[in-house]
């Protein structure tokens, strides 16, 4: 009966060093998100206004490079295929272990309730895990994020403020924001 019970006890202990070094060998492969390493590959209009949820315009393969290696697992892609650069960036995402997405967003046209909703659904499915979101210059990032603002209960002043904080910097944009919210 000692016998068994020391068994047992032996079995239990291999396993949990089992499931222990199994813990800290995932934890070890997934780099640990770094703000400032992204922020020094100076991609354009880069905000960070909610922890790991980054927005930006265009990144080039390069700075797509030095997100991942700073443990940015996820982009999300806000620009229509018409729309012209230099690389193939589901691809470079994809060689880098980045899970890509695409939402197209057209112009002013295209920042409306459901590419607002697809974006906030893509949001809930990563669980906090490190994403950059771009268009070409941020503005269709911030405009999105000024909707789902909006729709949560913000104020229209509060929504197009919440846009701007996320990357909405033009002027016109701002206009054509405000006046949709205004008309709901």
């Amino acid at each position: 009966m000692i016998l068994g019970a020391i068994r047992i006890s032996a079995q239990i202990r291999v396993f949990s060093i089992t499931v222990i070094s199994l813990l800290l060998a995932a934890c070890a492969s997934t780099p640990a998100f770094d703000l400032e390493a992204v922020q020094a590959a100076e991609i354009i209009n880069l905000r960070a206004p909610e922890g790991a949820t980054l927005s930006s315009g265009q990144p080039t393969a390069a700075q797509l490079g030095i997100a991942a290696r700073s443990g940015v697992r996820h982009v999300i892609n806000l620009r229509t295929a018409g729309e012209e650069v230099a690389f193939n960036e589901s691809e470079v995402a994809d060689s880098l272990g980045m899970e890509y997405h695409s939402i197209p967003v057209a112009g002013g046209a295209g920042i409306n309730a459901d590419n607002a909703q697809a974006l906030a659904d893509i949001l809930a499915d990563l669980n906090g895990e490190p994403v950059l979101i771009h268009c070409a210059t941020g503005n269709r990032v911030g405009g999105l994020m000024a909707l789902s603002s909006f729709a949560d209960g913000a104020s229209v002043d509060s929504a197009v403020a919440e846009g701007a904080r996320w990357g909405m910097t033009s002027e016109r944009l701002q206009a054509i924001v405000r006046e949709s919210l205004s008309d709901n």
